[in-house]
């Protein structure tokens, strides 16, 4: 028997309301899209008071110039880059070549005074 009453007993949830009475989701998709307005453009933002626009996976600056550098600029300075770049590998390479021709002269100029040494022994 319980102390202060009743049992614990929680009260009823309210029934849920019923589902959107809408029938857009029997429409096709582009009857839906005119409909709903999901054609939004393509995307812009602006950064640093330079507008930029997303066209074919990429964010090209709307005024054709790009950080104050037009397109013909940056691509001329990618260039140059990669032109660097790889000039930078040949030269990282060759020097790697004379240290290693260098290295082995010494070597065989070292095995040369040991076995002189020997001789005189």
């Amino acid at each position: 028997m319980p102390l202060f009453g009743s049992t614990f007993s929680p009260k009823k949830t309210p029934p849920r309301k019923s589902a959107s009475l809408s029938n857009l989701h029997n429409l096709d998709r582009s009857t839906r899209e005119v409909e709903l307005g999901l054609d939004y453009g393509t995307p812009t933002m602006n950064l640093a008071g330079q507008s930029l626009k997303f066209e074919n996976g990429q964010w090209i600056a709307e005024t054709g110039i790009s950080g104050g550098v037009d397109r013909r600029e940056a691509q001329r300075l990618r260039r140059r880059r990669e032109t660097s770049l790889s000039l930078n590998g040949l030269l990282f390479f060759f020097q790697l070549s004379e240290t290693t021709a260098e290295s082995h002269l010494m070597e065989k100029e070292l095995d040369e005074l040991k076995s002189v040494s020997r001789r005189r022994k």
